[in-house]
């Protein structure tokens, strides 16, 4: 007889936060209830004691606070995570010391989540069902890095829910593919994914984009427009860059959120639409929000829960994976990297992220005539980069990302014969198989 499993209280006044962390602890094996206000969170303590609380400090009624003071009265080992909004650390900090277990600042990292969770409960046994979908990557979809593996994992959670998604990440690292398999693995797949990029709209024109305008609202409007909301209806809006939204226009982005309405420029009547949002953004939002360049109320409402891509520098799993992907995809005939090509790719630096990767194979793909791609093929500066000293001089203790992907692409292009690996890398067989030991440690 299997034993029943943890049921962990979410209590939050907003539906979409609770189905996100649902989702999340069900995928976890943890047994999931909700209520929406400290009051039935109380009641349903009362009748059912949970084997934890995560309390959202801001409820409607009485606070997370007051809440937590009675929980404490009646159920005083009843273990407590307050959820906190950052202008309310300090009195989340206080509540610790008044009895809470611990707490999280929002937007919530769900690895911390998990972490808090099991330090106090300890680790379930999971159910697959959860996590299922994350098996259906599309084509060209590169996760073999562990950085990539891991925000597959967050999308896999993530996805089904209604909530507001904030993608953070460099300029050119993915945020648009990653945004597109959000859309891909949630019940809204059918309808519409409507992209736009706040930084690529005239100033004068971008409320039009986004919300629409009726014929002759101004200069130039001969035909009305739906704006970008109303073509996502059913669906979801994808906006890049929207740390570069103007300030004057971030309120009626937040109504249009908040009330599921928006108002085309030149009409006094609001049009119901419903979208699910995804934003995603290069810049530091909090900094923004701390120097007035972005509405502290609108940050919270887009960032309910965040999804931070790696840099590639930081993921040189997926190099070659994406170098092949893209190679096929340009060249339209069956080409291979050479060996020392791919010591070029691994080695470079790769500031403009899978962008520059794509740009630099399209243009060894165009310039190459035969079937092998080699390193003058390549820009000047990925070229330029060499990364063969890196296995023969790197000293015998850990491996670096660029040393084992080298070692890996290298296996692979020798068919898994490890004496001709070794003598491409320029070092010895047991010097390969010592690093193929550590590899795996």
């Amino acid at each position: 007889m299997t034993e029943p499993r943890p049921r962990i209280l979410i209590v939050d006044d907003e539906a979409a936060q609770r189905k996100l962390l649902g989702s999340f602890l069900t995928s976890r094996g943890f047994a999931v209830e909700e209520a929406d206000s400290g009051e039935a969170a109380l009641k349903s303590i009362r009748q059912s004691p949970p084997a934890m609380v995560l309390l959202d400090v801001r409820l409607p009624g009485i606070s997370g606070i007051e809440t937590l003071a009675e929980i404490r009265e009646f159920a005083g080992d009843l273990p407590v995570l307050l959820i906190t909004a950052h202008a309310d650390l300090r009195q989340a900090v206080a509540a610790v010391k008044r009895g809470a277990d611990d707490y999280l600042a929002k937007p919530i990292d769900l690895e911390e989540l998990e972490a808090a969770i099991s330090d106090t409960l300890g680790a379930p046994e999971q159910k697959e069902e959860g996590v299922a979908t994350a098996l259906d990557l599309p084509p060209g979809f590169v996760c073999e890095s562990a950085g990539m593996r891991r925000v597959v994992q967050t999308v896999a959670v993530v996805a089904p829910s209604e909530a507001p998604i904030l993608i953070l990440g460099e300029s050119g690292v993915g945020k648009e593919v990653v945004a597109q398999l959000i859309h891909q693995w949630s019940p809204r797949r059918d309808g519409p994914l409507v992209a736009a990029n706040c930084a690529g709209l005239p100033e004068s024109l971008i409320e039009s984009e986004l919300f629409g305008h009726t014929k002759g609202a101004y200069t130039g409007a001969t035909q009305p427009r739906q704006g970008f909301f109303r073509a996502a209806d059913g669906g979801t809006l994808f906006l890049d860059e929207i740390g570069e939204l103007p300030l004057h226009l971030q309120p009626k982005l937040l109504r249009a959120l908040e009330s599921g309405q928006v108002t085309p420029v030149g009409s006094d009547s609001p049009i119901r639409v419903e979208t699910r949002l995804i934003a995603a953004t290069n810049c530091d939002l909090s900094e923004a929000v701390a120097q007035g360049r972005f509405r502290d109320d609108l940050y919270y409402r887009i960032n309910v829960i965040e999804v931070v891509l790696p840099p590639l520098r930081q993921r040189r799993d997926d190099i070659l994976p994406l170098a092949r992907h893209f190679a096929a995809q340009f060249a339209r005939r069956p080409v291979r990297l050479s060996p020392q090509a791919v010591q070029c790719l691994l080695a470079h630096d790769w500031a403009g992220n899978v962008r520059e990767l794509r740009n630099a194979i399209q243009r060894a793909c165009l310039v190459s005539r035969g079937d092998v791609i080699l390193p003058e093929h390549l820009p000047d500066k990925v070229a330029a980069a060499d990364g063969r000293a890196t296995v023969a001089e790197a000293d015998e203790g850990r491996l670096s990302q660029v040393e084992r992907a080298t070692i890996l692409a290298t296996l692979a292009e020798c068919h898994g014969n490890r004496t001709h690996a070794a003598k491409k890398l320029g070092i010895s067989r047991r010097a390969l198989i010592y690093k193929l030991h550590a590899m795996e440690t």
